[in-house]
């Protein structure tokens, strides 16, 4: 097998996500939707199928040999191996799709030996492109680099000062829950009551979109557990590419895999700054996250 050309690779899953973005704006979802997940927050729809069936036909056309990942078809026997693996999720952000809230994207990500190498992300709606080839920068509309502030990337100061992204999840039950729940409360009281008091939250429902965000500096940090590869492996590039970092969702893991399942992004900053970032908000984690 020749070795991936990832300018070409890159330049093709640009032309489907944005064929990917006329399927998904031609449609009308109505609020009940068309099939259900584990409950309202993780829906599904037939515009899921329809755009992964597009993206996984024109993929094995254009590249037979290369193997694909993606939500709609996902069989749990058949994890992700060291082959090189195109890792497709459709629609990341179907509940907002679905409620025509305008924070839903296609995720076009590349993985060689289960390492993040290209990725695509856009949200049809604002009708923004993330990418990002390793080793080539990362890039907003294909024009703008990222970061957004360039060489002035503002440094990392603490917890009280971040933007904090997080999300509810479908899982609404269990230890991952009370986990989430506690970890959530502790980071946003006083430090008068213990907590770290960060600046705020936000929730934009998608969590390609939440990354890509944390690689702009728009918001400083995106914890998650839950989530899957399908929904980090293109975003995962773009932070890389902009100086971002990604590290376990549980303390003391430096390292995590693609399809670990527990993510902690930080965004492009001078090193010192990133990594203790990373140890503060261990530091309030309460419990461990189990995926």
């Amino acid at each position: 097998m020749s070795t991936p050309n990832l300018k070409e690779i890159h330049d093709f899953l640009v032309s489907l996500a944005y064929k990917a973005g006329d399927i998904i704006n031609n449609a009308l979802p109505d609020n009940s939707g068309t099939g259900s997940k584990k409950n309202s927050a993780d829906l599904v729809t037939e515009y899921d199928r329809a755009v992964e069936n597009m993206i996984s036909t024109s993929l094995k056309e254009k590249y037979p040999d290369y193997e694909f990942h993606g939500e709609e078809t996902y069989d749990p026997a058949s994890p992700i191996t060291d082959a090189p693996t195109f890792v497709v999720d459709p629609i990341d952000g179907t509940v907002n799709f679905v409620h025509s809230f305008p924070y839903a994207c296609v995720s076009l990500g590349f993985a060689i030996s289960r390492v993040p190498a290209v990725g695509v992300v856009y949200n049809p709606f604002t009708k923004t492109l993330w990418s990002g080839i390793r080793g080539q920068g990362a890039f907003r509309n294909q024009e703008t680099r990222l970061p957004l502030k360039g060489d002035n990337v503002e440094p990392l100061s603490g917890l009280p000062n971040a933007l904090v992204a997080i999300e509810w999840g479908s899982d609404r039950t269990g230890p991952n829950w009370e986990t989430k729940v506690r970890t959530f409360e502790k980071l946003g009281q006083s430090k008068e009551d213990g907590g770290a008091m960060v600046r705020s939250f936000r929730s934009l429902g998608s969590a390609a979109l939440n990354i890509c965000a944390v690689a702009e500096g728009t918001m400083d940090l995106y914890w998650e557990g839950g989530c899957w590869a399908w929904d980090v492996c293109a975003a995962w590039v773009i932070l890389a590419e902009a100086g971002g970092i990604m590290v376990d969702g549980n303390p003391g893991g430096w390292e995590t895999a693609l399809d670990g399942r527990r993510y902690l992004a930080i965004r492009g900053a001078p090193e010192a700054g990133q990594k203790e970032l990373v140890e503060e908000f261990w530091s309030y984690i309460q419990g461990r996250l189990e995926y």
